[in-house]
């Protein structure tokens, strides 16, 4: 099984979601992470992975373009002179991983339409590429705006036929205000999509020992 996690925005809470998401599936099976582009690091800096290990300890992590500025995959690479990879490339990297592995998880760039080709191709597109099942997490915010935001990527996905395993929020308060307490009812009714995970705030500043211990229960 293919798990490409998109977000509702950039800032979401994606990495830290795929990092719960690969605690998760790593008690069931092997898994493999993938980071098609990651922008804002330089080629020393640590990136989304180094994150992803810290708190899992997980090693079968793949990253693919990195590129300095902190934009869009396509609008960084163009700023310094590198071609992307087509997006059907990527897919059968991660295809490939997955003959290999129970799970491969997929962390997008930003949001669901924004391109990692120089053809403009986004993760929607990367996943009608695939030959292995796959489904899509989506990352939302918890507070103000988060209803049209999901609600505009999930209708994304809808409507190139993609299939959409749930929602998360990807940073809850230990005290929602009132927007965010609603919005965790409001969010299945608008999109049509369960939430099945909530992630802390704060999660990603937990040690790797109270990061796996906790991470489970976010989730269901």
């Amino acid at each position: 099984m293919i798990i490409l996690v998109t977000g509702t925005d950039t800032e979401v809470g994606k990495t830290i979601t795929t990092a719960a998401l690969a605690v998760r599936a790593a008690a069931s099976g092997s898994l493999a992470v993938v980071k098609p582009a990651q922008t804002g690091v330089g080629p020393d800096e640590p990136g989304d992975l180094d994150d992803i290990h810290r708190l899992t300890g997980l090693t079968k992590l793949h990253e693919g373009v990195r590129l300095r500025d902190p934009l869009a995959p396509t609008t960084a690479a163009r700023r310094e002179g590198v071609t992307l990879p087509p997006v059907a490339v990527h897919a059968k990297a991660i295809d490939e991983l997955a003959r290999t592995n129970d799970t491969v998880l997929v962390e997008g760039a930003g949001g669901i339409l924004v391109g990692l080709d120089a053809e403009g191709n986004n993760l929607a597109d990367l996943g009608g590429h695939l030959t292995t099942p796959f489904g899509f997490v989506v990352v939302a915010r918890a507070g103000l705006g988060t209803l049209n935001h999901a609600g505009l990527t999930v209708e994304a996905l809808r409507s190139r036929g993609l299939p959409i395993e749930g929602l998360v929020i990807g940073s809850l308060p230990a005290e929602p205000d009132l927007a965010e307490e609603c919005n965790l009812v409001d969010l299945p009714a608008v999109t049509g999509v369960p939430v099945i995970g909530r992630i802390p705030a704060g999660a990603g500043s937990l040690d790797q020992e109270s990061f796996k211990a906790a991470a489970p229960s976010w989730f269901g």
